[in-house]
């Protein structure tokens, strides 16, 4: 989905690119952080019983899944939860 409006993205950009490359990267860092706590705290909503095994994997396959094929996000998984193969 794209609302923005072309002018307002055209400076957003120009505003953003006007930043040092080291600030850019801090503030990639803080969206990631923050990102990966709201979902932290949904998925210890959801599982509130995983043991912190088998919660690694929960959030593994929630972040990762999508850039791993079956087979490897299989792998991975079972090595996260303490699985073995």
């Amino acid at each position: 989905m794209k609302d923005t409006d072309p002018k307002v993205d055209a400076i957003y950009e120009k505003m953003l690119l006007s930043r040092a490359g080291v600030e850019r990267m801090r503030m990639a860092s803080s969206m990631y952080t923050t990102a990966k706590a709201l979902i932290l705290v949904s998925l210890r909503e959801k599982y509130p019983h995983a043991s912190d095994a088998e919660f690694r994997g929960i959030l593994f396959l929630r972040i990762y899944a999508e850039d791993f094929s079956a087979e490897q996000r299989t792998k991975i998984y079972r090595h996260l939860v303490g699985e073995s193969d």
